[in-house]
């Protein structure tokens, strides 16, 4: 009978030594760098020749740009009016007929239906007169709601001065009014209006009206470009500013009846609208004389038109480098 084997003792067992690695060591992170003083940074980029990029130009040099441009702005224009009738089969036909559908349904309205041709001499040549010089107001505030908002394309793309755009759209009103005043002539022949030496006073109230519209153009450009909501509102306000500026009606005739206060009288007469659609009408219209004109109405035009172009142009600049960023 076999002896069972005593197991191996403790002593005689084989020693096993285990090594753990060693503890990873944290290194410390890098201390951040400060950012460079602000005022040093500005020296080192005027040292260079470095400026801020779309920084708004001081007024003259800015006025310089805008004429350096000049060609950009008209050939602008005549691009802008060629394509806009372009999809048209009548083409430019559009640019007559639309204020002439206007003026006959103004005719039906209120000089049929409301009979308010009353005590108006003359009223087809007094309604197609204000309709005409209306539109061309109208349509140029219109486009310069979109000016900045409609291109933005060309205005984050490029860098030219945006005034550009309210400017060169309206010219392209001022284009539309011409052709359509050419054919307003020929309406006024057909009515008994013969060519007199009074209707070269119509150049410098359509000049003036321009000055006056491009700057109110301006004005809106910069408030469109960020609130673009405000071309959805102002169909409404044209209308009702069509409508008290005796564009279907005389003034002149409410006036006379005695039945409104003078202050009123003479707050529709000196609305700006107004007093440009007056003085088209005293230079083309024989019937329409200086009695219908409100006091030293030639003063009031220049006025107004100063203010709204200067104000509006300085207004404009003021916001140039904001334009395409919002």
């Amino acid at each position: 009978m076999r002896t069972p084997r005593a197991p191996p003792s403790v002593e005689s067992a084989p020693h096993v030594t285990l090594t753990l690695p060693p503890p990873p060591t944290t290194t410390a992170a890098p201390t951040p760098t400060p950012p460079a003083p602000a005022e040093d940074l500005r020296a080192l980029a005027r040292r260079h020749g470095l400026s801020v990029s779309g920084a708004r130009p001081s007024l003259p040099s800015y006025v310089r740009q805008l004429w350096a441009r000049r060609d950009f702005i008209a050939a602008f224009a005549t691009a802008r009016l060629t394509a806009q009738y372009s999809q048209a089969r009548l083409g430019r036909l559009w640019q007559l007929m639309t204020p002439l559908l206007n003026a006959a349904v103004y005719y039906l309205m209120f000089g049929v239906l409301m009979n308010v041709q009353h005590g108006v001499p003359d009223y087809l040549p007094f309604l197609l007169t204000g309709v005409f010089v209306w539109t061309f107001t109208a349509n140029t505030l219109t486009a310069g709601t979109r000016a900045v908002s409609g291109n933005l394309g060309l205005v984050r793309a490029l860098h030219f001065p945006r005034a550009s755009l309210p400017l060169s759209l309206a010219l392209l009103q001022l284009q539309q009014l011409l052709l359509s005043l050419a054919a307003l002539v020929v309406i006024l022949l057909c009515f008994g209006e013969f060519p007199t030496w009074s209707w070269l006073l119509a150049v410098p109230a359509i000049a003036l009206q321009a000055l006056f519209s491009a700057g109110v153009s301006l004005a809106l450009a910069r408030v469109a470009a960020r609130t673009p909501d405000i071309s959805q509102l102002m169909p409404f306000v044209l209308r009702t500013w069509m409508y008290v500026s005796g564009v279907m009606w005389s003034i002149g005739s409410m006036a006379s009846s005695g039945r409104f206060p003078a202050w009123l009288v003479l707050a529709l007469q000196c609305n700006p609208a107004a007093v440009y659609i007056d003085l088209v009408r005293f230079a083309l219209v024989g019937s329409f004389t200086a009695d219908n004109l409100p006091p030293h109405v030639w003063a009031l035009a220049a006025g107004w038109a100063a203010l709204a172009f200067a104000g509006g142009f300085v207004w404009f600049w003021q916001a140039e480098e904001t334009y395409g960023r919002g």
